[in-house]
């Protein structure tokens, strides 16, 4: 399967998730390259059903190198924490949830710590 541009609607994601993030926190919005790596991340997650650089690297034929893509991952100045926080309530908004008890929990894994974020309650302006 070729990757050579990220999916219309990943894409979108990112947009509606880079312009929350620069609303929640001024100037933590993602650069055009890390908005560009993330959704050709999200695109190699979802065909390749994997979270693998070398699978990645095969789908876009090259354009896209091991090395590049694991150098953003583990050396870019993205704010993962407010990723997480802002998709969070992007996916909550978008499918109207406005209360309920968010957990992450990966018990099966044994290097997970596994930790329970409170009830979260949405409010809209």
């Amino acid at each position: 399967m070729l990757m050579n541009a990220p999916a219309t609607f990943i894409q979108s994601y990112i947009d509606d998730l880079n312009d929350e993030l620069n609303q929640l926190k001024p100037g933590a919005a993602l650069t055009r390259i890390q908005a560009a790596w993330l959704s050709t991340c999200l695109t190699g997650i979802l065909l390749m059903d994997s979270v693998c650089w070398a699978k990645f690297e095969r789908a876009c034929l090259g354009d896209c190198k091991v090395a590049a893509l694991s150098w953003v991952f583990r050396k870019a100045s993205i704010p993962w924490d407010w990723l997480l926080r802002v998709s969070v309530v992007l996916i909550l908004k978008r499918y109207g949830i406005t209360e309920g008890v968010l957990a992450f929990d990966e018990p099966d894994r044994a290097r997970s710590i596994v930790s329970q974020i409170n009830n979260f309650q949405i409010w809209s302006a």
